[in-house]
Formats: C-alpha cells, structure tokens, sequence
C-alpha cells in the first residue's frame, strides 16, 4: 500500500545509493557537503514518515517491515563507504577506530535475526530508552563524519597524520568519539535483547 508514509520510507532506501556516491572520494569536499545535506534530508523523511502514519492512521505492515530495513541500509552504507575512504581513521588508535564501526553492524544484522525468531514465536521486543539513545548518537557520529569531510576535506592518511591534525579537525574526532560512544550503548542494548531472545531459546 504506497500511502504518502511509505512513498517517504522506499525515498529514504533509493537515496542511499545516492548518498553513496557523493561520499566515495575524499578529496571532494563539496561531495561531502551536499551529502551532509541529504543525509539530515534522509533523517528528517525518516521521523515524518513515522509521525505521517501514526497520525493518518495509516501504519501499515509494508511501512513497519520497510522502516528499520531503510535505517540500516543507510547506517551499513555510510559506515562502509566511510570506511572504504579512510574517515574512521583517527589519533591514537589509527585505522582500530573501524572497530567501532564494525560492532554497530554486528548488533544490527544479530539483532534483525533475533527479531525474526522471535517474531516467529509471537514474542515482541519492544524499543528501550536506551536503545532510542543509541540510534540517535550513531546518527549523529555518521553525521558529524560526513560533515568533518567537508570542513576539513580528506582525512588522515596515518596514524602520524592524525596525531599532528588534532587541532585541525575537531568535527572529525566528534564524529569518531560519538561513534565510540554509540558503540558502547550498543553493545549494552543488544546484551539486553539477547538476554529476552535467550529465555525462549530450547
């Protein structure tokens, strides 16, 4: 059923390729900038949708099986894109900031399979306040990443680099610390729904 909720969550899926693309070369500055630009345009349809349905009485289970699928196409897309181009790259711990990174996928797919088995028992996990948290810091680490390469262009090429750049490029270490911290809270949260997912396991 394409009401006007859902027409905003299948834009949110087909602009990640776009996305993509004005992210994948580092040196584009602009690039960066016009994706910062549609990465909040992707997040702004992301609450209207929600907000649309709910208030139309229009939730549909097209929009509640498209709406997490779109939001992890687009944090999977911008944290291997990121990644590709060097921008989890950072002081201290240099390319190891990619773990960060790699933990949030992790919990994503696990999480997304826990779901489905439970759903097939008929047990809903419902969303926790602290999972709320975690999704609001790591789009705002993804954001503060994209938008560090377009005030402060390419990023570090190594460790050194990144060390002797600290003062240069404070979006950037934003983005890499929030991400950490997004990291943090989902290893928390996806601890708690294994602990649910677990009681109903033989």
């Amino acid at each position: 059923m394409l009401t006007l909720p859902n027409i905003l969550t299948l834009s949110r899926i087909f602009a990640v390729p776009l996305l993509g693309f004005f992210l994948w070369w580092p040196e584009w500055q602009v690039g960066y900038a016009i994706g910062f630009v549609l990465y909040c345009v992707i997040g702004i349809t992301d609450f209207f949708d929600g907000y649309l349905a709910r208030a139309q009485g229009t939730v549909s289970k097209l929009g509640v099986f498209l709406d997490p699928i779109a939001d992890k196409i687009m944090v999977a897309a911008v944290i291997l894109v990121l990644t590709a181009q060097g921008y989890l790259r950072g002081p201290y711990v240099g390319d190891l900031h990619a773990i960060a990174g790699l933990v949030i996928l992790v919990r994503e797919i696990a999480v997304s399979g826990l779901r489905e088995y439970l759903a097939g028992l008929q047990v809903s996990v419902p969303v926790t306040k602290l999972a709320k948290w975690k999704t609001t810091l790591q789009l705002l680490s993804l954001g503060a990443l994209i938008l560090g390469g377009a005030v402060h262009g390419p990023p570090p090429a190594t460790l050194a680099e990144a060390n002797l750049r600290l003062a240069d490029q404070w979006v950037h270490l934003i983005g890499l610390a929030s991400l950490w911290g997004a990291a943090i809270l989902t290893l928390i949260t996806g601890w708690d729904y294994l602990r649910v997912g677990l009681k109903h396991m033989d």
